[in-house]
């Protein structure tokens, strides 16, 4: 399927308003996903067999900037029977001052390889995702302070007595 068929397979299955916008302009068009149904359309890809989108090649986190005050999951998916790729987007606004981490669905239910791509995501942006198995630090010591990807975040001095730089 070629990316209108699968924008209008998704808004036969869900309503229009699961799609709250597309970008084309790129190498590789995207879909821009309602936050709250991600995991929905990522089963429903996954599980038809005219789009079989077997494989989540990446799972990216974004923070769009502190001015912007918004964050987002970019999903890369791929058909391997069908020899086809589709990227979704899905973003969120987000208080930064918040005592909560911004919070999307989890999709490890649909690919298992999620699990570690969304840790990932957890650890380095302190994107939360509802659902998740296991969400721990993975690459970082599980009392580090911070999230070092935000583009509001401070290195800290000191870890452990030794100097941070």
């Amino acid at each position: 399927m070629k990316f209108p068929e699968i924008k209008d397979l998704l808004v036969n299955k869900f309503g229009a308003e699961v799609i709250e916008g597309e970008e084309t302009s790129g190498r590789q068009p995207a879909l821009i996903i309602k936050a709250d149904k991600i995991a929905d359309v990522c089963q429903e890809l996954r599980d038809n067999e005219n789009t079989w989108f077997d494989f989540l090649s990446c799972l990216s986190g974004i923070d769009y900037g502190i001015e912007e005050n918004m964050f987002g999951v970019v999903y890369n998916l791929a058909s391997i029977p069908h020899k086809t790729q589709l990227t979704l987007k899905v973003r969120k606004y987000h208080d930064r001052n918040a005592s909560t981490l911004p919070s999307f669905p989890t999709v490890s239910n649909v690919w298992k390889t999620a699990d570690w791509h969304e840790r990932e995501a957890y650890d380095l942006l302190g994107l939360h995702f509802e659902g998740h198995p296991d969400l721990r630090r993975i690459l970082l010591p599980d009392d580090w302070e911070g999230y070092p990807l935000r583009k509001d975040y401070k290195v800290q001095e000191y870890y452990h007595g030794i100097k941070v730089s």
